[in-house]
């Protein structure tokens, strides 16, 4: 088959998968009778490449095989055609991501020990619902924690054909450099809770508030019964006693 025959069928395959395609793949929608080898299919998938230059889609080559795709700086644009807002990440989500990907395989407590805080099992499993890490065996160690990996739908998001292409941490300033179309959440961390325990400061705060008690209000202050005579009320029995009293001395 003529390269001008074969570049054309290459392109409509890729453009109705869903998925990327291999080469194996593409060699597959080809009959026997036809024998279309692997060097006939790169020499297409080369020259389909160049035919997207300065044109709005380009062909990449991802972990999961070739794919069209829309080129990065046409993103603003095409992004607007639906009206769902993408989906937001945490922070603390991504580098959890990130340790995962670059020090694989790696375990939860290995991934807390480095960031110094507790990985929200919320976390975990969202990252496991988008299929960007899964579970490749267990540490040898009393346990048994799972190790965590990437998998090729991470490599495929990322446009990444392999772990090797990842950029160097060095020269990561900003995660979001991985994926400018990702959307970030807020920085902010919930504070450790603190427990309200009282102190000198707060006992010299409370007694400089007593002390400024506006004028007038010092005999509501007086007319405030205690604790004690809150939790001991005079008894009607106390009265009777004490009008007794009184009666004896009249006489």
């Amino acid at each position: 088959m003529q390269p001008e025959q074969l570049k054309p069928i290459v392109e409509a395959a890729l453009l109705a998968s869903t998925q990327p395609m291999t080469i194996a793949q593409l060699k597959a929608i080809f009959g026997e009778e036809e024998e279309i080898g692997t060097d006939e299919l790169t020499q297409a998938l080369a020259a389909l490449g160049a035919d997207c230059e300065g044109r709005g889609v380009e062909l990449v080559e991802v972990a999961s095989g070739w794919r069209y795709q829309v080129r990065r700086e046409m993103h603003g644009w095409v992004s607007r055609m639906w009206a769902e807002k993408p989906s937001r990440y945490s922070r603390a989500l991504l580098e959890t991501l990130a340790l995962i990907a670059y020090r694989q395989p790696i375990t939860r407590p290995e991934i807390e020990q480095i960031r110094g805080v507790v990985v929200s099992s919320n976390i975990v499993k969202t990252l496991e619902e988008r299929e960007w890490i899964r579970v490749v065996g267990h540490r040898d160690v009393p346990g048994k924690p799972a190790l965590f990996g990437t998998t090729r739908t991470f490599l495929d998001y990322f446009n990444l054909k392999s772990l090797d292409a990842l950029p160097p941490l060095s020269e990561i300033r900003d995660l979001e450099e991985l994926n400018p179309q990702m959307r970030f959440e807020g920085d902010a961390e919930p504070a450790p809770a603190r427990a309200a325990m009282p102190d000198d400061e707060n006992e010299d705060s409370a007694a400089e508030a007593a002390n400024q008690l506006p004028d007038g209000d010092e005999d509501v202050a007086a007319a405030s019964p205690t604790a004690d005579e809150a939790e001991n009320p005079p008894s009607d029995a106390e009265d009777g006693d004490a009008e007794k009293d009184t009666e004896e001395s009249r006489a």
